[in-house]
Order: C-alpha cells, then structure tokens, then sequence
C-alpha cells in the first residue's frame, strides 16, 4: 500500500518539508472553491515535486459534497458539469483518483470538542440522540429512492468523462453511517450499498471505494463484517483508498481516537489488507485537531501516520513470513 498524507491546497512549504522529512511521497489533497484551474493545479504540482512530494487523490468540498447534485435541486446539470470539469483538470495533470462521499450536509458530528477519551484533544464526537434531535436539513425528508436515482443520474453523466480523462472516482461511505441523518436517507450505510453503487455504474473500473475503516467501526456488525469486506472488496479491485480511523466505541455514541486508544484492533485490521494484497492509497483519517503551536493538524496527523507506517511496515513483514 502507498503512505499518503491530507493536506489544503495552499498548505504552506514548512507543511511539504514536514511531510517529506515522515517518509511519506504521496498526498491527498484537498482543493478550495475556486483554486482548482488546471494552472493552478499544475503549480502546486510543481511545488510539490521540489519535496518529493506527488498528489495521488484530490477533491474540492465545493465539488463532491454537493448538495445540489445528491438532492437533485435546480442547477443540479450545472453542478454535475463542474464536478466533470475537475474531473478532466485532475485527468490533464495526470491525477488517478478523485474523491465523491453522498453527503450533502458532510460528516456530521454532534461536537468537536475534547472528549473523554481523546487525550485531552479536540477530535470528533458523535451523539446519534443529539443528531436525531434536528430538524431535517434541507427542509423536508427525502425518500431513498430519490436518493438512489439521483445518484444513477450523476453516474450516467459523470462516468463517461472519467473514462475519457482516465481518472477513478473514489465513493466514501456515509458518515455517520445511519439509514438516514437529517432527513436525508444514506446511500452507503453498509457494505451492501456499496454493492449496490457498483452494480448501478455496471461494475465500471471507474467508480471504486475509499474503504473508510472509521465507518465501518462507526457501525459495527450493521455495516458489514470489516475483515471479510476487506477480502471481497479488494478482491473485487475496487479499493482504491483506505481510510484507517479508531473509535472510542461504536453508534450511538463514539469519539475518534487515537489509532492505539480505540476498540478495535487496528493492526489485525492492517495484517487483512496486506494479507488480501490491498495496494492502495492509505492514510489517517479525522485526526485530532492538534495544537496551533506545535503544527496544528499537520502535527496531529504526524503522530498518527507515524504510528500508521509501522503498522503497515510490522504487517508486511508478518504477513510475508506467514507465505514462507
């Protein structure tokens, strides 16, 4: 699996030479509204290169977390037409992964803030009473099947553009992965709706998963059995990213934690993606906040891509003294 690392597009180059300084050679990045042009994506590539350093995966906000599009709302066309402009930007300057998550409202947390087991650190923290206590979001509640159809209408417009431009569009789960959160009925709550997405896009090569380890645990046993979702999936060839992530405990009520402080056992979690031969992009996800003085979130994701590398390094040894 290729170490990669989440960084803003204007992160500064103290942020490039700490990532290099890691080991680490790939990154995901994340682009603003409007700084996505194929000149600007190119010169961040170029700054990039001066610290090793090449984007693997990218997306913008703005782009596939949209509301627009994941609810069918008017201009819904112009929307989907962007998204396939970044789309050909990313295939240009020779990006294979673009990211898409079904959430028109993002991940929602109930709270960031310190919790009871986060170290004293503000992390994420989801109270599913809490969250069920809003009102609907966007002003009504939506049925399934609109969700459902809305998303074959942006497959049907979007797949064919990521074909042409050689890029793979990386579906995230739901998060949290309830069957609906604010109104809104989930498209990837379980590992069966990803099946599902597949089978919509025909099985195209060109829609495959970020396998966010964090949503599975979010759910436990009612997202799907994590180790054998690992086998298929990967044996599918439609992991394309992974997202390593621990939790206090699961829904309900659960805060992110240190990869080495939560429930479950994230190096037999590791061992089963080297065993099944994943050899994705890999990287920390939701980190806590950090501490502004000591490098902020880049700090904080430091530590844990740290600790995340030596599983990764301890796991393939494993693994292949188990082949001998």
């Amino acid at each position: 699996m290729k170490v990669q690392v989440p960084m803003w597009s204007n992160a500064a180059d103290a942020e490039l030479q700490f990532y290099r300084e890691m080991g680490v050679e790939y990154i995901s990045v994340m682009f603003g509204k409007d700084d996505w042009d194929y000149d600007s994506v190119r010169r961040l590539q170029e700054r990039l290169a001066k610290f090793d350093l090449t984007i693997t995966d990218a997306g913008s906000f703005s782009v596939f977390k949209n509301p627009v599009i994941h609810l069918g709302l008017p201009g819904r066309d112009g929307e989907i037409e962007r998204y396939n402009q970044f789309t050909t930007v990313m295939g240009r300057c020779g990006i294979p992964v673009c990211s898409l998550a079904w959430q028109p409202d993002g991940a929602v947390r109930s709270y960031k803030r310190v919790g009871e087991h986060t170290r004293g650190s503000v992390s994420g923290i989801v109270d599913m009473a809490e969250i069920e206590s809003r009102e609907p979001s966007h002003g009504r509640v939506f049925s399934e099947e609109e969700i459902w159809d809305n998303f074959k209408y942006f497959l049907d417009r979007t797949l064919p553009v990521c074909e042409k431009a050689g890029v793979k569009m990386a579906l995230h789960p739901n998060d949290p992965p309830a069957a609906c959160v604010l109104g809104v009925p989930s498209l990837i709550y379980n590992s069966e709706g990803f099946k599902r997405a597949f089978e919509l896009a025909g099985n195209s090569p060109y829609l495959g998963m970020k396998l966010c380890v964090g949503c599975w645990l979010e759910a436990g046993d009612q997202f799907g059995d994590l180790m054998q979702d690992i086998e298929y999936f990967v044996g599918q060839g439609k992991v394309l990213a992974v997202h390593f992530r621990n939790l206090s405990a699961p829904m309900p009520y659960f805060e992110e934690v240190l990869l080495e402080d939560g429930y479950a056992d994230m190096y037999a979690i590791m061992k089963q993606l080297v065993r099944c031969g994943c050899d994705a992009l890999i990287s920390v996800d939701h980190a806590s906040h950090g501490i502004p003085e000591f490098g902020g979130m880049a700090g904080a994701y430091g530590y844990s891509t740290g600790y995340m590398k030596g599983m990764l390094y301890a796991a393939e040894r494993e693994v292949m003294g188990e082949k001998k």
